[in-house]
């Protein structure tokens, strides 16, 4: 059964021109003027906040494993917060991360 289609691309616009007069809203008119301190103080930290968000779900229930936890990935997870937290280098935490997750399920199975 194919539904109608139009009910599809009036939510596609309405998102679309959501989305543009959010950005729109930062970029076209607050674009050419400087933040106040306290505002950019605060953005900094936008980042630190999200990521853990996205990735705490990967990590504690991964789906590749049907939801249970799985040591690859934690010890994964373990190894990139060390080696982030005692270079201060994103890049190297990432790599160190990554070999770490594929050299467990390589090891483990």
């Amino acid at each position: 059964m194919i539904p109608d289609s139009a009910p599809i691309w009036l939510v596609i616009i309405v998102l679309g021109v959501g989305t543009f007069l959010i950005r729109f809203s930062f970029l076209g008119l607050v674009g050419d003027r400087q933040l106040p301190e306290w505002l950019l103080r605060h953005l900094r930290y936008t980042s630190v906040a999200v990521l853990p968000g996205l990735v705490a779900p990967l990590v504690i229930w991964p789906q590749a494993t049907g939801g249970q936890i799985d040591p690859a990935r934690m010890a994964a997870a373990a190894v990139t917060l060390v080696v982030g937290y005692l270079t201060k280098n994103v890049l190297a935490a990432i790599v160190a991360g990554g070999v770490t997750l594929y050299a467990m399920l390589f090891l483990i199975g």
